[in-house]
Parts: structure tokens; sequence; C-alpha cells
């Protein structure tokens, strides 16, 4: 079949002439297929899905019914627009409350239709063709990703064991620094589960103010953090005058899917921020921006997520060393972020953590993530469905039972 005429329509972008012709599979969807083909192959064996990175359980039950409580309120029907107060000032109460931060709930904070919108708006406010974001890899793509698609780049900045994965600033040449505009970071980190210092974020805001970047501190994990209490970057003194932190409802209220996070800290970028979402979308449902106040007033919520997430990673980690893993309990997040095995006693090796990932799905349907930018390491999510912690044990049963089949070698 011919091509349509707008194919060579498509933007550069995506593709441009040939977008949708690349055979290149994406190592998710790789997952996907091979979970799938588990599933028919072996019916008789479970998946047990450390793949899944999304909370197992819904909103709280007091979250729910306000939420059903503001459904059918007339004032509630319409555009939320840059969001309604009532969830502003129940940001501004929560982040004093924990972190001890003063922040204006009118100019310094503002909604957004969860964390990941914030993360590809905030390159339109800041990044023109030739402009340069830096960020760590492993990560979250969605900033870069939208830097490219304003004509910017990205500069990668590994997160390397012997570095205790942060960033090594001092290594970016001179002409990157230049155009630099942009420097993402996210603590506790997503997948390597380290958390950030004082020291650490002191570091950055005076590398921010030395080469004129603008900060931005994705803390969708934040209410995870288990060797200390949660940590901000707008607690340090001078994080304000050089950047924002982007917060998320879905992990810690359990509320992945509505969808809702927030943007807080320097004025004027907040600001510029709210008029580029302002013509991207027309708000959150206030219903759920509502819940989400009452959610933010009630610490339990994300106490006993954090609780829960701790003690599962604990189990894992006490089985996974069983059989040759070296890990530990990490600093946060409900990743376990490990080392992969090279090959096994039999002879068989692995190329990277991909290979790896695929064999543990097609032989014993353990689903992993594998991510080779900086080593060939697994994820292990322990958001897998089990509503009670009997039904916990029982899956790290499973777990045991199929690793003592496989002889790793690291």
């Amino acid at each position: 079949m011919s091509d349509p005429y707008f194919q060579k329509l498509f933007a550069e972008r995506i593709g441009g002439i040939n977008y949708g012709k690349s055979t290149e599979i994406y190592k998710f969807e790789k997952i996907k297929r091979a979970k799938r083909k588990a599933l028919a192959e072996h019916p008789e064996r479970p998946l047990l899905d450390f793949g899944i990175g999304e909370n197992d359980e819904t909103a709280a039950p007091q979250v729910r019914a306000k939420m059903i409580e503001e459904l059918g309120k007339i004032e509630n029907r319409g555009y939320a627009d840059n969001g309604c107060q009532e969830f502003k000032d129940a940001v501004a109460r929560f982040m004093k409350r924990r972190f001890n931060i003063d922040l204006d709930p009118v100019a310094e904070i503002n909604h957004s239709i969860g964390s990941k919108p914030a993360l590809a708006m905030i390159p339109d406010v800041f990044i023109n063709p030739g402009d340069v974001t830096l960020m760590t890899v492993p990560g979250y793509p969605v900033a870069g990703t939208h830097t490219k698609y304003n004509g910017g780049e990205v500069y990668n900045l590994p997160l390397l064991a012997e570095n205790s994965f942060y960033p090594d600033l001092d290594s970016i040449p001179a002409d990157i620094l230049q155009r630099a505009k942009l420097l993402v970071v996210n603590y506790p980190n997503s997948p390597t589960g380290q958390l950030a210092t004082v020291d650490f974020y002191k570091k950055v805001i005076d590398f921010a103010r030395k080469n004129e970047i603008v900060v931005v501190q994705d803390a969708a994990h934040s209410m995870f953090s288990f060797r200390d209490r949660p940590l901000s970057f707008l607690e340090v003194e001078g994080a304000k005058e050089v950047g924002v932190e982007i917060h998320s409802m879905s992990k810690g209220w359990n509320m992945i899917g509505w969808r809702l996070g927030w943007i807080c800290g320097n004025e004027r970028i907040v600001h510029a921020f709210a008029d580029v979402k302002d013509n991207s979308d027309s708000g959150q449902f206030l219903a759920i921006q509502k819940a989400a106040a009452l959610a933010l007033d009630d610490d339990s919520i994300p106490d006993q997520a954090r609780a829960k997430y701790h003690r599962r990673l604990q189990k894992l980690v006490n089985t996974l060393n069983k059989f040759g893993f070296d890990c530990e309990v990490p600093g946060g997040t409900y990743f376990l972020y490990v080392k992969a095995p090279t090959g096994l006693k039999s002879g068989l090796t692995f190329a990277n953590a991909e290979e790896v990932s695929q064999f543990l799905i097609t032989e014993q349907s353990i689903c992993t993530v594998p991510w080779d930018n900086c080593g060939a390491y697994l994820r292990f999510s322990v958001t897998y469905l089990a509503d009670t912690q009997e039904k916990e044990d029982e899956l790290m049963a499973a777990l045991e039972e199929r690793l003592q089949k496989i002889s790793f070698v690291f």
C-alpha cells in the first residue's frame, strides 16, 4: 500500500517522512510481548510481575467518598483552568507541615494534570532551538523528549554507582554549559532509589547560580524516603531562587489514574508555567482537585503507603540476596535497582540486562525491567498485586522456588 499524502507532512520531531516505519521495538513493548507469550505457553505458571510501575491499590476510602460527594456539585462542572484555590491551599499546608516550607498558594503553586505534563511543559517555558537540557540517566525521559521537540538538545548525566548515583556536574563541558538552560534531577531517584542530601542540593543550587541554569526537581516519589524523613529541594536555602519542584498525587496517595500533581517554587517560573499550561489544557476536573485536597491533609495516607512498600522491599531484598544478588533496601521509591547477572553456571552468558530480563520472563515468568544506560541493571518494583501480607509472603515464596532452578553468575 502506498503512503498517504500526509506521510511527507509529519514533523521531524516525531520522525518526519519516516514516521511509523521504524521496526525498532521499545523495551517496554518487548516486555509486554514476552509476558503475553509466557502466559500463553505456561498458563499453569502465574506471572510474578515486578515490572509494574504504579501503585497496586485504590485511593483511600475517604478520598473516594469525597470525590463522589463533589461529583454532582454544579460548581464543579466547568473548566478548572489553572486550578482551584482549595487544592493550592492544601498544597501550601502540606509543604509547610512536611517540609517547613512557606509557599504563597496563589503565586508559587500551580496544579498540573499529573507530573508528566508538567515535565513536558517546562521545556516550552525555556527551550529554544540549540538550547540544552541537562538530564540524569537512567531516568524519566519526558522533559528531554519535549526539549528535542522544541529544537533543543539533551545532555545526559550518567548516574553511576561509583558516584553514589549522583550526577557529576563538574564533568559537563564548557560549551554545553554555555547553552544549558535546564537541569532536571529526580530524588528520591527512579530507578536507582538514591536519596538527595542537603549537601547535594547545595551543590546543585551553587551550580545553577554560577551557570545561570534553572533547576527542575522531580519529586514524584517524595513520600517514599526510607532512611530519613522526606527532603524537599525547596527546603535548602536559595533553592526557590533557582528553580521549582514538581510533585505527584500518584505515588504517595495511590491516585495514579486520577492525574493530578503540582509545581511549586520560584514565582516567576510558576507563572510562566501557568501561561503555557493555560494554552495547553483547561485544568483537571475540580472534583478531583477537591478530593486531592482532602488527601493532602491526611498524613496517614502517604505514611501507610510508605510503610507497605518499605516492608515489601525488605522481603524482596532478603529473597534476592539468597541467590547471589547484592542488594539492600534503597533509600527511597518502590523500586529495587540491582546489578544484573552476567550469565549462568551452565555456561550461558548475557550481553546486557535486557537479555537477563527476557530470560527471566521466558524461563520462569518473572517480569523485571532492564536498564542498560549505565551498566547492566534490573529494576524490580514492589507494586505487585497482593492485598494482604500473607499474599506478599506467598509471592516471595513463589519467587524463591523459581530462582532455585537458576544458578546465576555475577
